[in-house]
């Protein structure tokens, strides 16, 4: 197993790590939209957030050596489903080879943020 970590994405506000790569597959711990430069969320809205979250996202991508054509599952949470049409806009900016994904609603995530993203994906 290999570690993955990037000043280019927020360190981990816990006992994880940003992604770990195992037999070329890797698999990220849940993306949520914290700017890594200040700590700070980034942005008020579902689509300010979501881009966020794609941007870290894509960092941690980066720092495996793969990208968003390789990721074949994504687990999406989102504070309210009454944002999910707005979330699958920034999504499928990103997500343009439309992997394999589960949406779900949850009652709090981290921060009180409006979603947070995982993937697995081909490195």
């Amino acid at each position: 197993m290999k570690v993955i970590s990037t000043d280019k994405a927020p360190a981990a506000i816990g006992p994880y790590s940003q992604a770990m790569v195992l037999n070329d597959i890797l698999f990220t711990s849940g993306q949520i939209p914290i700017d890594p430069a200040t700590g700070e969320i980034k942005g008020d809205t579902i689509e300010e957030q979501a881009e966020q979250v794609m941007k870290n996202l894509g960092a941690v991508l980066e720092a495996a050596g793969t990208s968003f054509e390789k990721v074949v599952k994504t687990t999406c949470f989102i504070a309210d489903m009454g944002d999910f049409a707005a979330f699958n806009e920034v999504y499928a900016k990103y997500f343009v080879g439309k992997p394999a994904r589960s949406c779900v609603a949850v009652k709090t995530l981290p921060k009180n943020v409006l979603c947070e993203v995982e993937v697995i994906a081909n490195v």
